[in-house]
């Protein structure tokens, strides 16, 4: 099992996972998330939209734009300067929402959301970011309960891993896992590599200073559990995994809450038994550390290893 950054000069073209659309589309939103107030999304009279206090669920509508709408026309937004998402009469919808293959709802290509508690009637206000000196915020997800198109089934594993490292390859120099259910915890180095609905994994990689004017390539192998003679892994859920590069690498007292930034999210990649990913292409960062997180998205869990050997 294998997370590798790899010179090379290859270029990967890549689908885009998100409902493309030419006619308004409406649903539901349901919240899920660890620790959450969960279940379905609803709205005071002023558009205020929010999850628990038994409120009635709401009914939105999106467009080719990513503009959404709430069933009374109201214009849904993020209002600045705290991030609430809310729907208002009169002003313009704010474009960039996407509903994924799984009805996941995300905005300019994040799918990470907050609630945070109003103290009434046990009622959580939805976030973009949690409001700073806000108490009790909880990272959570948001599903559309129709507009997806469903995801394609994981291709059929290969008999072999179709692309074997070669020349000079470089693997982590540190593995971190951080949790949504801990998110003030360090957890420290681990050799395995966590993905699950509530921990991701950092993974930092020092680039010799040789690797200068190279295009690099972040390469992940799943070989067949038959092939391998060092490492193990378990895996279960979808296989469906959302790879990033952060803006800064991790430490040993890296934890959920201080994690660095997505610098540039290379989306879901659905990883199945036998098989080789190629994640992403960009300009070698010679001399430099880089860090990349794996996050579980549509409920994967997978637990592993983290080989140095070449693969097999």
């Amino acid at each position: 099992m294998k997370t590798t950054f790899l010179a090379t000069a290859a270029l990967v073209a890549t689908a885009n996972a998100f409902v493309a659309r030419t006619s308004l589309c409406c649903f539901g939103l349901s919240v899920s998330g660890a620790g959450a107030t969960t279940g379905t999304v609803g709205q005071l009279s002023d558009g205020q939209n929010r999850v628990g206090g038994g409120l009635a669920p709401a009914s939105y509508c999106i467009d080719s734009t990513g503009a959404i709408t709430d069933i009374s026309g109201r214009s849904c937004i993020t209002t600045p300067p705290t991030s609430q998402f809310q729907c208002d009469v009169g002003g313009p919808s704010e474009p960039g929402f996407s509903i994924g293959c799984d009805g996941t709802v995300s905005l300019n290509g994040s799918s990470h959301f907050y609630e945070c508690p109003t103290g009434q009637n046990n009622e959580y206000n939805i976030y973009v970011t949690a409001p700073g000196g806000q108490g009790g915020c909880v990272p959570i997800s948001l599903s559309a309960s129709s507009c997806q198109t469903g995801c394609p089934p994981p291709p059929a594993p290969p008999k072999t891993c179709p692309a074997a490292l070669t020349g000079s390859y470089q693997y982590p120099h540190l593995i971190v896992p951080v949790s949504s259910t801990s998110p003030n915890t360090a957890e420290g180095t681990s050799y395995n590599g966590t993905v699950s609905p509530t921990t991701s994994s950092i993974f930092n990689f020092d680039i010799p200073a040789a690797y200068a004017a190279q295009t690099c390539s972040l390469i992940f192998l799943l070989p067949q559990s038959s092939q391998l003679q060092t490492s193990a892994y378990s895996l279960s859920g979808s296989g469906a995994i959302d790879f990033a590069r952060l803006s800064g690498v991790a430490t040993q007292g890296t934890t959920f809450a201080n994690a660095p930034g997505v610098a540039a999210d290379y989306g879901v990649t659905t990883v199945a038994p036998g098989g080789s990913y190629q994640i992403a292409t960009f300009a070698c960062p010679a001399g430099q550390a880089v860090a990349f997180e794996l996050k579980s998205s549509g409920g994967t869990s997978l637990n592993y290893f983290q080989d140095y050997n070449p693969s097999p």
